[in-house]
This record gives structure tokens, C-alpha cells and sequence, in this order.
């Protein structure tokens, strides 16, 4: 969703200590400098239709849930478009020049409506009415016994009277091929375990709900799975602090480089990348903080 950030006049947010979410930790994986420049040099991306398109989606179904059960209906969640657009034009003007070509883009209004059927898909795989969730965008923060800190948005948490726990989450694009599918997994195992950290229980069910494909996949995780897959969080976060000690974030590229908004800047296409910053550090005011490493939590799609 929309990152807030202190305008004049107002404190900065308060420094925090780095963490690793699931969507940071794909990125190291996918490719140790796309790492770097999202989470540490914090460049930025020019956003796409999709992008935008999936950010507005999960808004609405957030606040689908803020009315009753009786008035969550499709014609009420496309109400519920405009506005959000709205207010994130609001919120990053910018965003209107970078998709369209204004206003009265021609092209716009068919935007919009591609986020309607989305949600119209949506209602075609659940019931809004009768679902009440006990959490929506549910921020998720635990340390590990190792001392990595864990932090991710959920977005949506279904508790049922007898205690059972199941993680839902949105996406706005196709249902993915094995490669797409194993990263959106490990970003399910990782609130799974992030919950069994906090409430001492393992969720019933992970389901992810994709809604160009009106498709839903669920997985059931079990204790010792997760036990292992602590085990490889701290594997990918030894990595990264190896790396960020002297700036060592290697690019690794693949076909996933023909949609990287930093490949000019990449050394494995002829770029040069801007000198490293240097590990955010939060107890250092003139250096890059905690703050910075915020990057390193988004709400993705």
C-alpha cells in the first residue's frame, strides 16, 4: 500500500531496528542488488498500471469489511473505486502523469473498470457476508530465537470460535507457474510462522486468493515445517548482512531483468551503481536508519 512519510512540521518516524519481510526476502533471493537498491539505496520505481490496479483492489477489500455483513455486496465494493482512487491520488499526485496522460486519459476509465471485475471475481470465490475477520492488513512483527526480527502485512486473518487460524491473501494477478507459486508460498509460510511465534498456534490454512484467474489455492502447514523454514529465514539473513558489510550485493540475472526498473544501473547490463550507502544503521542520525530499512516491510501484490 501507500508508504506514509513525515512531511514538514511534522516528527520523522521513529528509527527501528532493520528487519526482514517475505516480499525483501524474495528479492535477495531473486537477485542480491535488487536487494540493495530497494532496501538500502532505496531507489525509486516508476509504478505500474497493475501495480496501482492491485493496490486499489486490496483497498477496497479492506474496507469492504468495515461494513456490515448485510451490505457487502459487489455494487457496494465498486462504490468503493472511485474513492480509493482518489485518495491515493491525494496522497502521490505523481501517479497520475506516470500511468495516464491525465484526466481525461480516454484510457482511464477502462482502468477502473478492470478493478471493478476483479472484485466481481472476488465475489464469485467467497462471501463476504459470511466472513468476519478478526484482522485486515494486519501489521505482524516477532523475533526469532536467533535474533532476526520478522515483519510483514497481512491481509487478511480469519480466527473461527474454535481457535483455528487462517491466512488470506489477495492477488490481483494470474495464478502464477511453479517458479511464481514456490515465491508466494514462502511469503505465506513466512506469516505462518511469524503467527506461531506470537500466538503459539499453526494456522489452519494459508489461502491464496487470485482473482484474474478467479482461482484459490490452500496449503496446510505443520509445525516442524515451519521450524525448518525459521532455519532458512536465518540462512537469507546471515547473506544479507555478509553482503551489506562491504556492499558485496552481487546482481543475478535472468529473464526477470527485462522488467527491472534498475537495470541501467545494473553492472550485468553495462550500468553503474551509485556508491553504496553503506548498512542502515539506526543508531547513527546521519547515516541511513531505521527508517530507511522500513523499505525492507512492504504490503505487496
Amino acid at each position: 500500500m501507500t508508504e506514509i512519510v513525515a512531511t514538514a512540521g511534522q516528527p520523522a518516524p521513529a528509527r527501528r531496528r532493520p528487519a526482514l519481510s517475505p516480499s525483501r526476502a524474495g528479492d535477495f533471493k531473486q537477485c542480491p542488488l535488487l536487494y540493495r537498491f530497494r532496501a538500502i539505496d532505496r531507489l525509486p520505481e516508476r509504478s505500474s498500471r497493475a501495480q496501482i490496479r492491485g493496490t486499489v483492489v486490496h483497498t477496497v477489500l479492506e474496507r469492504l469489511f468495515e461494513l456490515p455483513a448485510v451490505e457487502r455486496v459487489p455494487a457496494a465494493a465498486k462504490a468503493l473505486v472511485e474513492p480509493v482512487w482518489t485518495e491515493l491520488l491525494e496522497q502521490a499526485p505523481e501517479l497520475l502523469e506516470e500511468l495516464f496522460t491525465g484526466p481525461e486519459d480516454p484510457e482511464l476509465p477502462g482502468w477502473l473498470e478492470s478493478a471493478c471485475e476483479l472484485l466481481d471475481a472476488y465475489f464469485r470465490l467467497e462471501d463476504p457476508r459470511r466472513l468476519e475477520p478478526e484482522a485486515r492488513e494486519l501489521l505482524v512483527e516477532t523475533e526469532l530465537d536467533s535474533g532476526l526480527l520478522l515483519r510483514g502485512y497481512i491481509d487478511r486473518l480469519d480466527v473461527a470460535p474454535t481457535g483455528q487460524i487462517r491466512v488470506v491473501d489477495y492477488k490481483t494477478g494470474a495464478a502464477p507457474r511453479e517458479v511464481a507459486e514456490a515465491r508466494a508460498l514462502f511469503q505465506m509460510k513466512f506469516y505462518a510462522l511469524a503467527l506461531l511465534q506470537l500466538r503459539g498456534v499453526v494456522p489452519t490454512q494459508l489461502r491464496l486468493i487470485y482473482l484474474a484467474d478467479e482461482e484459490a489455492l490452500t496449503y496446510r502447514p505443520d509445525e516442524a515445517e515451519l521450524r525448518r523454514f525459521a532455519r532458512t529465514l536465518d540462512a537469507i539473513w546471515e547473506a544479507i548482512l555478509r553482503a551489506g558489510r562491504d556492499g558485496d550485493f552481487r546482481p543475478n540475472p535472468s529473464r526477470l531483468c527485462e522488467w527491472c526498473s534498475y537495470r541501467p544501473l545494473c553492472p550485468a547490463w553495462d550500468g553503474t551503481p551509485p556508491e553504496y550507502p553503506g548498512w542502515p544503521d539506526p543508531d547513527r542520525p546521519d547515516g541511513p536508519g531505521a527508517a530507511d530499512v522500513e523499505t525492507l516491510v512492504e504490503r505487496t501484490d
